[in-house]
C-alpha cells in the first residue's frame, strides 16, 4: 500500500485519505462571520457599531436591540415587547400601525420576503436611499414610515433563524444572518429585529419546537407591498404518485 502522505492520518487507505475534508475553524473577518456562518443576536448586541469592520458587515437601517424576560415562579414567564415613548423604537420615531402575530411549525421556513422602499417622484432612487442611510442616518424624521412597511419582529416561542439581505438601489448587497430565541429561552439571545423595507428577510425555525412570533408593521397589510424571493421552501410538495394521478 502506497505511504501515506500525511502522518496523522496514515491509518487511513489512500481512498479513504483523498476523500477526507477538514473543517475551517477559523472564524475570519466579522463581515464573513455575520454573512456566512452567522452570529447568535446576543452577540450583535456587544459588538460596537462604530467600528469599521461592524460597519462594513452590519445593513444600515437593520435594528436589533435586547428584551428582558422575567420568570414567574410557579407560573411562567414576563417580557415587555416595546414602549411608544421610551427605547429604540421612540428614538428611531417607528411605532407600528398594526401587531399580527405568526406560528411556524417545527421544521419549516418562510422564503424571503421583501417590501418595496417609497421614493420621492423625482429623485434617484440610489441617491434618496444614500441619503437616509449612509449620509444622514440618523435624522430619523426623514424616514417615510407611513409611505412603505417596516417591520419590528419580536418571538415569543422557539428558536429562530434569520437571513436579512440587502437589495435597496446604490446599497451594498450585504448578508446578516443570526438566531434569535423565544421568551421560553431566556438569556442574551432575547432580542427584537427592526427590518427596512428593501432587505429581503428569510425565517427558519431551528430545533423540535414551533416559533411563535409578533410582529409590528409601520403600515396596514398591503398585498402589493409584500414580494416574495425563492419562497419555494413554503410550498408542501406532494408524492409523486399523487402529483402523478393529478396530472392524468
Amino acid at each position: 500500500m502506497p505511504e501515506s502522505s500525511n502522518k496523522l492520518w496514515c491509518g487511513l487507505s489512500v481512498e479513504g485519505e483523498a476523500a477526507l475534508g477538514m473543517r475551517d475553524y477559523d472564524a475570519g473577518a466579522l463581515r464573513e462571520q455575520l454573512a456566512q456562518r452567522g452570529m447568535e443576536a446576543g452577540q450583535l448586541l456587544s459588538l460596537d457599531r462604530a467600528a469599521a469592520g461592524v460597519r462594513a458587515g452590519w445593513i444600515p437601517g437593520v435594528e436589533v436591540f435586547p428584551r428582558t424576560i422575567f420568570p414567574q415562579r410557579h407560573r411562567g414567564s414576563f417580557g415587555e415587547f416595546a414602549r411608544r415613548d421610551a427605547g429604540l423604537l421612540a428614538t428611531i420615531g417607528l411605532w407600528p400601525s398594526q401587531w399580527a402575530a405568526a406560528r411556524m411549525f417545527a421544521q419549516t421556513a418562510k422564503g424571503f420576503h421583501i417590501h418595496p422602499p417609497w421614493v420621492p417622484e423625482g429623485i434617484e432612487p440610489a441617491a434618496w436611499l444614500q441619503r437616509l442611510f449612509v449620509d444622514e442616518p440618523e435624522n430619523y424624521a426623514a424616514r417615510p414610515y407611513a409611505e412603505e412597511q417596516w417591520d419590528v419582529m419580536f418571538f415569543v416561542q422557539g428558536v429562530a433563524e434569520m437571513i436579512l439581505r440587502d437589495l435597496r438601489a446604490g446599497m451594498p448587497s450585504r448578508t446578516m444572518r443570526l438566531w434569535v430565541d423565544g421568551d421560553n429561552h431566556r438569556g442574551n439571545n432575547n432580542v427584537a429585529v427592526v427590518i427596512p423595507p428593501g432587505v429581503a428577510h428569510a425565517i427558519r425555525v431551528e430545533g423540535s419546537e414551533d416559533l411563535i412570533m409578533v410582529y409590528g408593521t409601520s403600515v396596514s397589510f398591503n398585498p402589493e407591498f409584500e414580494g416574495r424571493i425563492a419562497s419555494e421552501v413554503e410550498l408542501a410538495t406532494l408524492p409523486p404518485s399523487w402529483q402523478k394521478f393529478l396530472e392524468r
